[in-house]
């Protein structure tokens, strides 16, 4: 692994999400609470009701109550966590390495009376400020992809994970059979040279012991999100161009269509991985 790509990886996202443009385009367009992927009920519902959609069926494939303390990596504006800590009283500790979708996290979840529950943490997954064996869940939504080495990623959940621990997560991933070059235009826009996989991160958990995995593939809901985004970015044009500048605006339309374009030619898979740590006799 190239370490100084690495960084350049990881230090752009943190640059990226925390400009202005970026950070005012995803609050108003992606509904507030949420930056990850929805579940659609229609090709034209709206952002904001999809994108809840998605926590509540990952919550329900846990165990949760007052007792869960969970880590959520790369947790945006809070959205997740504070749905967590509000509907099972569980302990959320939220780490994201953008101090500006952190202050927003903080203030939202102050707002709701959640920040006895919600703890917000300056940092990175790739080196994961917790001890050993701190967390009875970890949790992740559309996060990992910014990392360059993933397989630290998961080597440091699993670590912090306590025995019987579960990790959840989803991620934009790439179909096994992808053409790497196939994705370039994608890939160069977040500045990395590959996308995980539903195999990668199960083969990965298994060379970490982590033997019971289950993969539930939701893909479509992909390339509806970021159609939907693309549509509502256009329909919204002149008021994004004024508050995020045109250059930007621009770019991300552009953007937005090579994911459309990757997810319709089935390029791209998106869905939930759940992998428990219980030990395998």
């Amino acid at each position: 692994m190239n370490t100084s790509f690495e960084k350049t990886a990881v230090d752009k996202a943190q640059d990226y999400y925390n400009s202005a443009p970026a950070d005012e385009f995803y609050f108003k367009i992606w509904g507030g609470d949420h930056i990850h992927v929805g579940i659609y009920n229609h090709p034209q519902e709206a952002i904001k009701e999809a994108s809840p959609r998605i926590v509540h069926m990952m919550a329900s494939k846990l165990n949760l109550n007052a007792d869960t303390k969970v880590l959520d990596l790369g947790s945006g504006y809070g959205g997740a966590a504070r749905y967590l800590a509000k509907k099972y009283g569980c302990q959320v500790t939220c780490l994201n390495l953008s101090e500006t979708q952190n202050e927003r996290n903080e203030s939202l979840t102050k707002k709701a009376g959640l920040d006895g529950l919600v703890t917000v943490v300056e940092g990175n997954f790739e080196d994961i400020p917790f001890p050993d064996n701190s967390f009875d869940v970890v949790w992740s939504q559309d996060a990992i992809v910014h990392s360059s080495n993933r397989e630290l990623v998961v080597e440091e959940v699993v670590r912090v994970l306590k025995e019987n621990g579960e990790f959840i997560f989803t991620d934009l991933m790439q179909t096994f059979d992808c053409p790497k070059t196939i994705l370039k235009p994608v890939l160069d826009r977040i500045h990395l040279d590959s996308l995980g996989s539903f195999g990668f991160y199960v083969e990965q958990a298994r060379k970490l012991g982590v033997r019971n995995a289950t993969v539930l593939d939701l893909s479509e809901h992909l390339t509806t999100h970021y159609q939907r985004v693309m549509e509502e970015t256009q329909k919204r044009y002149d008021e994004m161009v004024e508050i995020c500048g045109k250059e930007y605006i621009d770019t991300m339309i552009q953007g937005l269509k090579h994911w459309v374009e990757a997810g319709k030619n089935d390029h791209l898979s998106w869905g939930i991985v759940h992998l428990n740590k219980s030990v395998v006799v």
